[in-house]
């Protein structure tokens, strides 16, 4: 069984993991265009379908194990109070039910743009039967890849008025009309503190990656931070794809459908440098794991970032935070 410890360690190079697979011949597919006979690409439609299929399938969720290595992957999520988080991508509410029941002045909004996933996450939520969390969790349905945040995340008066929120507007007698009144909440939220991304992009076909993090951006708070983790090219999962199932340079389908795109570091950088957030830690996270019964070592290769939305001319507390001096 795997501990924390692992998640923080480097259990082997991943630098000589690379010349180990690229001398392969057995693996040289990898490295190749796909090939003619490789599945087509599903339209959108189908592909939201497809992880339905996914949690249906799945849905006693034994399938996912809490992520409690977040809150130390993680430490800034600890360090204040009356946070906001969106988790992006929220499954089966393995990301967001260690975090609300550890930090118990959280506030976790949870998106998905699998119904069935929603439906999931909510009922882990309440079937965990701890006080204060309910009213903490909000899941809605939204594929960020394709549709903006709703609005009563971060509405465009509050993104364009930094020093001035709509709450503050509406308190100071503004005319309504001046400000983005919203469909199914009175004021909008503000924006959040902090995003989470994990194991989330990889399910995102490569030509929305970029409109996808921008909608992230979006929802953040000047100086908030995004945390992102996700599968690292030449992880285990990656290599045991056949040729068929390649529909381009590091992008793969599952036999039910699902997408799983493998990532480089350079690749992550620039996803995210050129959307505007600034890095503060982008790194592979290589770890052996054992299978005691089968008897294998496995080696799995994960990228872990963390990356800040620029304040501008705005303060933030987040600011001192993601510089580690509060």
């Amino acid at each position: 069984m795997e501990t924390e410890a692992h998640y923080f360690s480097k259990d082997f190079e991943w630098e000589q993991l690379r010349r180990e697979v690229e001398s392969d011949p057995s693996l040289r597919h990898h490295l190749l265009p796909p090939s003619s006979s490789s599945v087509l690409f599903q339209p959108p439609s189908q592909h939201s379908d497809a992880w339905n299929r996914f949690h249906i399938r799945h849905s006693t969720g034994k399938f996912f194990k809490e992520r409690r290595y977040l809150l130390k992957e993680f430490p800034e999520l600890t360090s204040g109070h009356n946070f906001k988080l969106l988790e992006v991508g929220c499954g089966n509410g393995s990301t967001a039910l260690p975090i609300l029941r550890n930090l118990q002045n959280i506030t976790v909004y949870a998106c998905d743009s699998s119904s069935k996933a929603i439906e999931r996450a909510s009922h882990v939520i309440q079937e965990a039967n701890l006080d204060s969390v309910n009213h903490r969790f909000h899941p809605f349905l939204c594929d960020f890849s394709v549709q903006e945040f709703p609005k009563w995340i971060f509405c465009d008066f509050c993104r364009q008025n930094s020093a001035l929120s709509c709450q503050d507007a509406s308190e100071a007698g503004m005319d309504s009309n001046d400000i983005s009144i919203l469909t199914d909440r009175e004021l909008c939220i503000g924006g959040v503190d902090f995003v989470t991304l994990i194991f989330t992009l990889s399910a995102v076909p490569p030509d929305r990656m970029l409109r996808a993090i921008t909608e992230c951006f979006n929802a953040l708070k000047p100086g908030g931070l995004i945390f992102f983790r996700d599968y690292g090219l030449y992880d285990m999962t990656m290599l045991r794809f056949d040729p068929s199932q390649k529909l381009g340079a590091r992008e793969y389908v599952r036999s039910d459908g699902t997408l799983s795109y493998f990532f480089c570091l350079d690749t992550v950088r620039k996803l995210f440098t050129d959307v505007g957030f600034k890095e503060l830690d982008l790194d592979y996270c290589c770890v052996k794991s054992v299978n005691r019964r089968k008897g294998k070592s496995m080696r799995r290769v994960w990228v872990h970032g963390k990356f800040q939305k620029p304040i501008g001319n705005t303060g933030s507390s987040l600011h001192k935070l993601a510089s580690g001096s509060i």
